[in-house]
């Protein structure tokens, strides 16, 4: 370029197309929309394009369809279009996750959020086609998703393609999304109302944090009513205390910043190690059982006490209460963890629990996340209500997964290990653990001690008329029982692989973590999904 066309240019000069490209996108900014914000304040709860700056580290981010518009044109004066459905109610942005911590590659990110400020977050024309765009880049280039799912379902009001589109039926996007499972993470977040066909895409994720406020379902008030079937507010239909004990909500958060922490945090286990880490005094763990082996205790405490230290995140707490499930750090190294919550049927695994435990084994096995176990359970839950639950399919679910999943098993007995229930905890064998070993409180029996000497001694016992006698003998069959089924003589028999200082318990966890064949790089799904359930 000469140097007289340089001196006639004005690298300054914003020309008028690009002017119109620069008023249009501070349109679809928070700034530009003052009244949308302050309403959104009322109802306490952060812009969607807050709640995605909040996720992502920095400004290095790109959007996709920005100035996408509701599909009505034909009934909507273009400049209230304009102001009133930016991006047509859904936000895309690619961006980093826990750059801070992680390998860039480790750290990218796709966020879909559906904005409740327009058209109440519903499911358009243009934003179900930008969100099959970017799901399939998702797909293509691998990317984790944090789907902010807020809002009505689909949207009756667009009616510029009426004349070419029946029913709207072709879009992939719900395809797209359960295509990305057991491939990527998928995190839905909720922070708010999300009914219908926002619900399902909802359903999708590996695992859904929601606000205290949240209502879920998979039909909002008006699909209800024009079903004819009663009219309902909003707070009425899948309020949080339902959708987490039912087993639909894994992560509670109290708002919108610490629903954003809490998705962070989750997708930080499937980022790699930690270098920095620090733990609990570990001699404490000597302590954690009670002496007396009938008494109740909470085995949250045990965890805290065993995993890094502020590592431990908890999934599905209200669901299957008698089974905890968590993602946790030893060394900086994240692992799953089950264990049996003895304040809850004293550990017995019943139909919820069993399906936490299998849906938590694929969600571990699909991202080689190496597994801890906490195995003290009198077995599983019997009598003729639990039958009632199909105890029979649910309870097989824990072998049929375990078995089949290739993820490191590393089993720790705290104290009770009976029959089929403790068998299934150790992945369906104890001999399919990758080691099991057990604290010097461990017990362990085909079934609980007590009921196998009231059941083989029954003939015996009955025969002793004096009470007393039949009680002491009782008492001493029980005795033996212990004594024959205590963890030392277990590991004499070679049917567990040491009793240890609870002490050596993360020790034993890394030297079996190191002792695994390094793994070939998956490029690929290693198995075909991760159940929605």
């Amino acid at each position: 370029m000469s140097d007289r066309i340089k001196k006639q240019v004005d690298p300054d000069e914003i020309r008028p197309e690009l002017a119109e490209v620069i008023e249009r996108r501070n349109l679809t900014r928070d700034e530009g929309r003052p009244d949308a914000v302050k309403k959104r304040r009322k109802q306490g709860h952060r812009m969607i394009r807050e709640n995605i700056a909040d996720l992502f580290d920095n400004d290095d981010t790109i959007e996709y369809g920005a100035f996408t518009l509701a599909a009505q044109r034909s009934r909507v004066p273009m400049n209230d279009l304009i102001r009133r459905t930016p991006g047509d109610g859904l936000v895309a942005e690619v961006g980093s996750v826990n750059s801070d911590m992680f390998e860039p590659s480790k750290s990218r990110c796709l966020a879909i959020g559906y904005d409740y400020t327009v058209l109440a977050g519903t499911q358009g024309w243009f934003n179900h086609k930008k969100k099959d765009r970017v799901l399939e880049l998702a797909y293509e280039w691998r990317l984790p998703l944090v789907l902010f799912a807020e809002g009505g379902g689909g949207r009756p009001g667009d009616v510029d393609m009426m004349e070419i589109i029946v029913a709207g039926l072709e879009f992939k996007s719900f395809s797209h999304i359960a295509r990305l499972s057991g491939l990527v993470p998928v995190v839905g977040v909720v922070t708010g109302r999300c009914f219908a066909g926002n619900a399902a895409l909802l359903g999708c994720c590996d695992v859904i944090i929601a606000t205290k406020d949240s209502n879920i379902g998979m039909a909002g008030p008006a699909m209800i009513e024009g079903g004819g079937l009663g009219v309902f507010a909003p707070e009425e239909i899948g309020p949080i205390e339902v959708q987490t004990a039912d087993g639909v909500v894994d992560v509670v958060a109290e708002d919108d910043a610490d629903a954003v922490a809490k998705t962070k945090k989750y997708l930080s286990y499937f980022q790699g190690d930690l270098p920095d880490w620090d733990c609990a005094d570990q001699r404490l763990l000597r302590h954690s059982i009670p002496k007396s082996r009938r008494r109740a205790y909470d085995v949250r405490k045990v965890i805290h006490l065993l995993a890094d230290t502020d590592s431990v995140l908890e999934l599905r707490r209200e669901f299957g209460v008698g089974i905890v499930t968590a993602l946790v750090r030893i060394e900086g190294k994240p692992f799953g963890l089950i264990a049996n919550n003895t304040l809850h049927l004293a550990g017995a695994i019943d139909s919820d629990g069993a399906d936490k435990i299998a849906r938590f084994v694929q969600l571990c096995d699909a991202f080689d996340i190496p597994m801890i176990i906490l195995i003290d359970t009198p077995g599983f839950m019997v009598g003729p209500e639990a039958e009632k639950t199909a105890q029979v399919r649910h309870f097989c679910r824990i072998f049929m997964n375990a078995v089949n999943s290739d993820i490191p098993l590393f089993s720790i007995v705290l104290r009770r290990g009976y029959g089929l229930g403790a068998m299934a905890m150790a992945g369906g064998s104890f001999q399919n653990s990758d080691f099991i070993v057990s604290w010097p409180t461990g017990e362990f029996g085909g079934m609980g001690l007590e009921g196998a000497v009231r059941l083989g001694f029954k003939k015996e016992l009955d025969a002793i008329e004096d009470p007393e006698k039949r009680q002491k003998r009782y008492e001493e069959l029980v005795a033996l029982h212990y004594e024959h089924g205590k963890a030392l003589n277990m590991a004499a028999c070679l049917e567990i692989d040491d009793v240890i200082d609870p002490v050596d318990t993360r020790h034993w966890i890394m030297r079996g973590l190191r002792a695994q064949p390094e793994l070939p790089v998956r490029t690929g799904k290693k198995r075909p999904r991760v159940d929605s359930w």
